[in-house]
């Protein structure tokens, strides 16, 4: 069995995040990239069916510039088998992503696509359903924990009644959530195979996909400040405050 898994370049989540002077966007100059943390999260589910013996090949698969191969070559070294680039000069929205990904699912023929369930930069948690539906594949969303057996995956996914069980048909698509697993560290002897582990580089062109973004940024700004507590001396004290200054009463 082949498995596929897109991951994502992204601020690193321990950086405070900084917002250009025209609030055109985040800047992103001297700050340290890092790879989804739920694209982590994939990757490292997708090695363990590889190391129990389900799956035979892991393939990842990054959008963007040259830089986006740093956790490309992250993923090889965490047990990966071989990188794709799609090199592009700006970040595909959602609907772009998920139309070069069912190029590639089309071209390579995974038998199961893990992915993160959202990126933690736009935080939009769209791709894995758009490439279902544009592959006309099963998903499972959220999913918790999940096993492959006889052509079939069985996933538990995270609702808000609390957990739902699927038997999803392969091929399918799959987005994963936080608790499914702790990523492992990669270590240097693997670190430094990566760096001979193949990396093809692809363009949508190449793929028959012309990206047409739908989405524009109009602005980014942080968010408000947040103001300091008081403290009062009574509960008639804090009822007035409630009700005639924060007009909550």
């Amino acid at each position: 069995m082949k498995i596929l898994v897109p991951v994502k370049r992204v601020i690193d989540y321990n950086v405070k995040v900084r917002v250009k002077s025209d609030n055109s966007d985040v800047d992103l100059a001297n700050v340290k990239m890092a790879m989804n943390p739920f694209c982590e999260i994939a990757v490292e589910q997708a090695v363990r069916l590889k190391e129990a013996g389900i799956a035979s090949e892991v393939i990842v698969v990054s959008m963007g510039d040259k830089s986006c191969q740093e956790q490309i070559r992250t993923a090889l070294a965490l047990g990966a088998d071989r990188g794709i680039q799609v090199e592009t000069e700006t970040a595909p929205d959602s609907l772009s992503a998920a139309k070069l990904l069912k190029a590639l699912v089309q071209e390579e023929q995974p038998q199961l696509v893990i992915m993160g369930k959202q990126s933690i930069d736009t935080d939009n948690n769209q791709t894995g359903q758009m490439l279902a539906a544009l592959l006309d594949y099963p998903q499972g969303t959220f999913v918790s924990e999940m096993s492959v057996e006889n052509d079939k995956v069985q996933i538990t996914r995270e609702i808000d009644g609390g957990l739902q069980t699927l038997e999803l048909d392969l091929p399918a698509i799959v987005t994963v959530d936080l608790r499914l697993n702790d990523p492992r560290y990669a270590s240097l002897p693997n670190i430094m195979k990566a760096k001979r582990k193949p990396l093809a580089v692809k363009t949508p062109a190449d793929l028959g996909v012309e990206l047409n973004n739908k989405v524009t940024l109009v602005a980014v700004n942080p968010p408000a400040e947040r103001q300091a507590g008081v403290k009062v001396a009574s509960v008639s004290e804090l009822v007035d405050k409630l009700k005639n200054e924060a007009k909550v009463l």
